[in-house]
């Protein structure tokens, strides 16, 4: 960890909500980097969740079925920001849960109360870890400032034009077509916004991330970070 990392990572929650698409994950990612925290990523368990489901062959659209054996997979998320991991029983399951047969089904999987209930305390739990190592962590997903981790030192909500989502997520997944990418997007939107926690914590700031690059959106949120800091020794 380098000094700054250290100094301004100790004892600190970013929590970073939004949208899909809107660069949170590369955003989080970054700062967790460049700050020395921890990073773990949420949505990556509600996919680890999905698959498991898929590969048991229980029906996703049944939420009965998916609560009753929702205590079952052993869901382990790395937390290095350079190389995010994610096992599931015990076997890496990085790019089983990136396909498009998960992508398809994570949003009723991770609209079950139960599902949400125990993938939150999993998360809860990894930043209390990190807490009580001394270090800060980077948490990014639907409801961090909201159910996860209300009480975070910086909240974010990261949004951007559903157009510029479609085209970074269909390039991600090699020249998907975009239009077709738009569509999935808003409408794993309008299901996030009702039922799966998609909603704007109370006092985030609200970084629309359309104009700018990666790098400069990253450079936003450190500066953040250092305003925080600032604040809580002030």
């Amino acid at each position: 960890m380098n000094e700054r990392g250290a100094a301004a990572g100790q004892s600190i929650v970013i929590a970073v909500d939004g949208t899909s698409g809107s660069g949170k994950s590369s955003t989080s990612r970054g700062v967790a980097a460049q700050l020395g925290l921890r990073y773990l990523d949420t949505g990556a368990m509600y996919r680890a969740m999905t698959w498991w489901m898929l590969a048991h062959d229980v029906d996703v659209f049944d939420a009965a079925a998916v609560a009753a054996r929702v205590e079952e997979p052993v869901i382990t998320s790395g937390t290095e920001p350079l190389a995010p991991a994610i096992s599931l029983d015990g076997e890496d399951v990085a790019e089983e849960i990136r396909s498009e047969q998960v992508n398809a089904h994570v949003s009723p999987v991770a609209t079950v109360p139960q599902v949400r209930a125990r993938l939150i305390a999993l998360q809860r739990a990894e930043i209390e870890q990190a807490l009580a190592a001394g270090v800060g962590i980077v948490v990014e997903g639907r409801d961090i400032g909201t159910a996860v981790w209300p009480d975070a030192d910086l909240k974010l909500y990261v949004t951007a034009d559903p157009a510029a989502r479609a085209a970074r997520r269909a390039l991600e997944e090699g020249g998907t077509d975009a239009a077709a990418v738009q569509a999935s997007l808003e409408s794993r939107d309008r299901i996030d916004s009702t039922q799966g926690g998609l909603a704007v914590p109370d006092g985030a700031t609200h970084l629309d991330t359309t104009p700018y690059t990666l790098d400069q959106v990253i450079a936003q949120v450190v500066a953040l970070v250092d305003e925080s800091q600032k604040a809580r020794s002030a």
